[in-house]
């Protein structure tokens, strides 16, 4: 089926109130790609993450965060102080009308206010709240404060993450939050599809430390494929005592590869050491060119190498690499069954050919700047049903007369009161 005829988004029947801090925006935002009416509610004078950076041009400004345009796509935005009288009685009137609503205040927090998810079933028993916290509703940390640096701390990922001669560090991006807003939208899916045929609402309880315990489900595999246990390794791995690089610098970049034996590597090593012997360059290798891929494998003891030895190969494969471009190395890697990629720059993701292909970019009007900006798009399609980027993110308060006075029937008089009562 072409696009053209392909329904709504799969969700356009639902309606999300996103009150969600770092922690879980991009929940909603998921949610809202796929058609939800996503009302995106932030403090009156706007939400603290529109100062995170970088900034449209390197200029500073609340309406140009380019972390805030990623992940609020698609919304709908308002202006809300829910701890006022009227903010509360407000959000109670639109949570009547919601299906989701998505928070990451401390546990307690909204219960405290009279829109936990308790109060909140009572006047729409059908409704779903998804809470995003660093450890969940329950349990001894509960009521911890932790950003994502913690996050990746205490779910483990940090213990991998970083060079062994120094302490554990957290990836640049925040990703537990990140993980745990994916997980907070997987959820949320799996409470609507239950209300569909139970006509229950309930409780997401997400813990942004248990989202990240779930990121390492490669540690556990790597004893099955190495035979010995990951830990922190920087740009190197360890295979045995020695280091080995998992990147090699090429003509244009850098390429993946890994050397050595056992299960995984043992299948890349006899085409690329038969390569490098087509071509007078097989160095180091020159008593291994007609290993098979058991030999590599029964034969290289991982614990007995010393670093002298995978040096030498290391420096024999830099030399081979060094006049060869990524997409020369990519392509001869696919031709000989060889497990080796190349390292990919945001220019070279910009014009992948595979990316164009498949319209991966989305291009995303602007209209106050005049200009097209383009998007991340889809990370899956469907035949039926469109995944699509519907708007830019919301301005300040931009659907504040929209929704407060289009749908909840407010006057202006009631409008300029609430601002002045800085409730909205």
């Amino acid at each position: 089926m072409v696009d053209k005829e392909k329904r709504e988004g799969m969700l356009s029947d639902y309606r999300i109130l996103d009150l969600a801090d770092d922690k879980g925006v991009y929940c909603a935002k998921v949610l809202a790609d796929l058609g939800a009416d996503a009302i995106k509610i932030e403090p009156p004078g706007g939400d603290p993450s529109r100062s995170i950076g970088p900034f449209y041009k390197d200029i500073p400004d609340p309406e140009k965060s380019l972390y805030w345009w990623a992940y609020n796509t698609s919304k709908r935005g308002i202006t809300l102080d829910i701890e006022t009288a009227d903010g509360k009685d407000i959000f109670q009137r639109l949570a009547k009308t919601a299906d989701v609503v998505v928070e990451s205040f401390p546990p307690g927090y909204m219960d405290s206010l009279g829109l936990g998810y308790s109060a909140l079933s009572e006047i729409n028993p059908g409704i779903i709240m998804t809470s995003i916290t660093p450890f969940g509703q329950t349990g001894p940390y509960k009521d911890w404060k932790a950003p994502d640096l913690v996050g990746c701390a205490l779910g483990g990922q940090s213990f991998v993450t970083g060079d062994d001669d120094r302490p554990p560090c957290r990836i640049g991006f925040p990703q537990a939050y990140l993980h745990a807003a994916n997980h907070a939208a997987t959820g949320t899916l799996a409470a609507l599809y239950y209300r569909e045929f139970s006509g229950e609402g309930q409780h997401v309880d997400v813990s942004m430390q248990e989202a990240v315990v779930w990121t390492l489900m490669n540690v556990i595999q790597f004893w099955d494929l190495m035979r010995f246990n990951m830990f922190r390794g920087g740009a190197t791995r360890m295979m045995g005592t020695p280091r080995c690089r998992v990147a090699f610098p090429c003509k244009d970049g850098h390429v993946g590869f890994l050397i050595g034996g056992g299960q995984l590597a043992s299948i890349s090593m006899p085409p690329i050491v038969k390569w490098m012997a087509e071509e007078g360059m097989v160095g180091a290798f020159e008593d291994k060119k007609d290993w098979e891929a058991k030999d590599w494998s029964e034969k290289v003891d991982a614990w007995a190498l010393t670093q002298e030895q995978v040096d030498a190969w290391e420096n024999s494969l830099i030399d081979f690499f060094a006049n060869k471009t990524k997409a020369e190395l990519y392509e001869q890697a696919l031709k000989r069954r060889i497990i080796l990629y190349p390292c990919s720059t945001t220019k070279d993701m910009v014009e992948n050919i595979q990316l164009k292909e498949r319209g991966f970019y989305a291009d995303v009007e602007h209209p106050e700047l005049g200009e097209t900006i383009t998007y991340v798009g889809a990370p899956y399609k469907m035949t039926e049903t469109t995944w699509r980027i519907s708007r830019r993110a919301p301005l300040i308060g931009e659907h504040n007369r929209e929704i407060y006075e289009g749908e909840l029937g407010f006057s202006e008089q009631e409008m300029r009161l609430l601002k002045e009562a800085r409730a909205i």
